[in-house]
């Protein structure tokens, strides 16, 4: 009877500090591997930085095209701009003209 309860009054000084050392590791880890935890956080990050990074070619790309567009416009018409348009679809090139295409 001795040892039964001196083992009972031992296990009530521990109970305590494993369930805290318990709930400290389960939050921790949860800290670091959870859905919202640093390494969900890493790599949300890098993927923004992707995002914008093609945001940003997207956006470079608009503006190219958008300044194409004004001067193919009837108030701003550049007539380079229309005889390149309309060699390109037609394909119409003069006998002493020479053709360079550029892909990109």
């Amino acid at each position: 009877m001795l040892i039964i309860h001196e083992i009972r009054r031992r296990l009530r000084g521990v109970i305590v500090p494993v369930l805290c050392a318990g709930m400290i590791g389960y939050f921790g880890y949860h800290m670091v591997e959870g859905d919202r935890g640093l390494k969900a956080y890493a790599r949300l990050s890098a993927e923004i930085g992707r995002a914008e990074t093609a945001y940003a070619s997207v956006s470079e790309e608009r503006l190219k095209l958008e300044r194409r567009v004004k001067l193919l416009r009837s108030t701003s018409l550049d007539l380079d701009m229309l005889d390149e348009q309309s060699r390109r679809v037609l394909d119409l090139i003069g006998p002493d003209e020479v053709v360079i295409v550029d892909r990109r």
